[in-house]
């Protein structure tokens, strides 16, 4: 067997599950899980509907690269959403099935093992797990930038050592960032972008909560939009990745994209030709009409909205509950150990959450996920607010 899937840690979610494996659940209470990140809002019925006109697409075998429609579609998207020149649909896009597939799968493409040296792979801390697993299966060494309240939770880029960015060759970002729902600034990828011209590395930017946002005229800063803000054509060695999963409610269809610089498209397009990736033409199909429609997006954006309204009102006075930038994550700070509050609050309150030491590492001396919990805001409305009702109640107990 491969001895580097020894290096790879347990899933959070299976940590989670270690954790409350002895706690029973207040039964007096009905359950409510905000552990997942899973959208619970219906799928659209205009997604739904080409799914079903294009069954006939189980019958053939799809290209990799994927139809010339959907490209064109996705370029169209991105030059609206972005006010940005459209990208090349023939060479600088590529449907893939949903962005954790193509996150993992990157790495293995981008990462080469015979450069002397370990190289490294770079990546936010609390992060998506998905980025150090692949960063450690490419015979990599996982860099962590800490993401703390005293920066605002932001990169810190001059943390890591000149000899790290040295052997860096890919940097994962996230934004809006999960847990923290941070959105990069257009100084911080410019800082970003000086550094991959200096040393050559490959720069992945995870944007699939980017339709997940509270301010209509605002919406968050892409990195395909910043840079060509700056100027920078041909998106040079930058790649985003996106997803129909959050912004339409489609999380079973797996269906995303990447963008970005058409050299690093064209070798990720060779390795996906080998890996057996590609995306099924019915789903092609309902990827049109989801990236066609932004009706329904914002009608998802106005109720997540209404959550956190709703939650924020009953948790005023709570330190550190605040709306997220972007995504439908609340980072809450919680009285002492993580671990101990989310199974005090299931035990007591019947409520799940996710320890927020379950998402990070240990890196300069500390783990930027202690004292926090994330909370997803992805049940219906009532839930969420009973939900906050209990956390309400639990603070006040831990006080």
């Amino acid at each position: 067997m491969n001895p580097d899937l020894a290096r790879l840690h347990p899933y959070p979610f299976q940590k989670l599950s270690q954790l409350v494996a002895t706690v029973r659940g207040n039964p007096a209470l009905p359950h409510v899980n905000l552990s997942i990140g899973e959208p619970k809002h219906p799928t659209p019925g205009l997604v739904l509907d080409a799914l079903k006109a294009r069954l006939d697409g189980l019958a053939t075998y799809p290209a990799t690269i994927g139809s010339a429609s959907l490209r064109e579609t996705i370029a169209a998207w991105l030059s609206r959403r972005y006010g940005i020149p459209a990208p090349d649909p023939a060479t600088e896009v590529l449907p893939v099935n949903g962005s954790r597939e193509a996150l993992f799968a990157f790495a293995q493409a981008v990462v080469d093992r015979s450069a002397g040296a370990p190289p490294v792979v770079v990546m936010p801390n609390p992060f998506y797990q998905i980025y150090e697993g692949a960063a450690l299966l490419a015979g990599a060494r996982p860099a962590f930038l800490n993401q703390l309240p005293e920066n605002g939770f932001g990169p810190d880029f001059g943390a890591l050592p000149e000899e790290s960015w040295s052997r860096t060759q890919l940097v994962y970002l996230c934004s809006p960032g999960n847990p923290t729902g941070r959105v990069l600034t257009l100084d911080e990828w410019k800082t970003l972008f000086d550094l991959s011209d200096r040393f050559g590395f490959v720069i992945a930017s995870d944007e699939c909560y980017s339709e997940i946002h509270f301010d209509e005229a605002n919406p968050p800063l892409g990195a395909l939009q910043a840079a060509h803000r700056l100027g920078r054509s041909g998106f040079p060695r930058l790649v985003v990745f996106s997803s129909l999963s959050k912004r339409s409610n489609v999380p079973g269809m797996r269906s995303g994209f990447v963008a970005g610089d058409r050299q690093v498209l064209k070798s990720f397009l060779l390795y996906r030709t080998y890996h057996g990736s590609a995306m099924s033409p019915s789903v092609q199909a309902a990827s049109e009409a989801a990236w066609r429609d932004e009706t329904h997006v914002v009608e998802n954006r106005r109720q997540y909205g209404q959550k956190f309204s709703a939650v924020l009102d009953i948790l005023d006075g709570v330190p550190g509950a605040r709306r997220p930038e972007a995504g439908f994550y609340l980072w809450l700070p919680v009285p002492g150990d993580d671990t101990v509050f989310a199974r005090n609050l299931l035990e007591q309150y019947n409520v799940t959450v996710l320890p927020g030491s379950f998402l990070a590492r240990d890196a300069n001396g500390l783990n930027p996920g202690n004292g926090f919990v994330r909370i997803a805001l992805v049940a219906p409305l009532d839930e969420c607010t009973e939900a906050a009702r209990r956390l309400a109640g639990c603070f006040r107990e831990h006080r």
